[in-house]
């Protein structure tokens, strides 16, 4: 075991930026699910020289948190990214990968001790980079036309409370009136200037309806997460704007 401020076990992936980065280049804590229905193949795919995948840490079903790749090294958890005016988010952030079959294979609730340890590490490398709660986000975050990680049931709103990320602080019952309520061309723009001034990527090379539509289906899964069906509706708007003072 390896102390920090938290236990870790060290099992370590050869996945990894030889070149070594100075603390104040980390500015993301960024969350992923593994998509794997075995949680020894995830280990052993983040951990194969041949895979080209890796994270920093990775958190098992139990909560035991496993050190893949040190801090200061870029892990290759993000791939094609991005948020605000950063690019290529693996240079700028700690990847944590938490055992969960993902969409494809069953995707299951995360266990209390998984969330538990996502809120010790969090906290450890929040306090320990400087990261701003509003710089803490999933894989669907900074790549939305890619991925679904870590989902709808990633509890975004508990752990905000933490300071792991943020929420908006509306009424939910007030809130609730508003789902399903048609939002007019105008409004519809208006979200989507909202989300990219959040810090989701406005320009990418593919369909734009197809891509306005997997942006939509990102955001619900952080920020909406009882309802992702790609449509716009006044919550969405309301969220959306409420987030902007985050």
């Amino acid at each position: 075991m390896t102390k920090m401020n938290i236990d870790t076990t060290l099992n370590y992936s050869p996945n990894f930026e030889l070149k070594k980065r100075r603390p104040k280049e980390i500015k993301f804590i960024i969350f992923h699910y593994t998509g794997m229905k075995k949680e020894n193949e995830a280990i052993m795919q983040l951990t194969n020289p041949n895979s080209k995948v890796s994270s920093h840490y990775f958190i098992k079903n139990n909560g035991e948190i496993l050190t893949l790749v040190p801090n200061l090294y870029t892990a290759w958890h993000a791939g094609l990214s991005s948020w605000k005016k950063y690019k290529s988010i693996n240079k700028y952030s700690i990847g944590i990968e938490i055992s969960n079959p993902g969409h494809g294979h069953s995707y299951k609730n995360f266990s209390k001790k998984q969330i538990k340890s996502v809120i010790k590490l969090g906290s450890y490398l929040k306090k320990k980079y400087r990261v701003q709660p509003n710089s803490i986000l999933g894989h669907s975050d900074i790549a939305p036309n890619r991925k679904k990680d870590p989902g709808e049931k990633f509890p975004w709103k508990y752990l905000s409370k933490k300071k792991i990320g943020i929420w908006h602080n509306l009424n939910e019952k007030k809130l609730l009136k508003k789902r399903n309520q048609k939002v007019n061309e105008i409004d519809k723009d208006n979200f989507f200037k909202n989300l990219y001034k959040i810090g989701y990527l406005k320009k990418i090379d593919t369909n734009k309806y197809k891509y306005s539509k997997l942006l939509i289906t990102a955001f619900q899964r952080r920020f909406r997460q009882e309802l992702v069906n790609g449509i716009i509706d006044e919550e969405c708007l309301f969220i959306s704007k409420n987030l902007l003072n985050k």
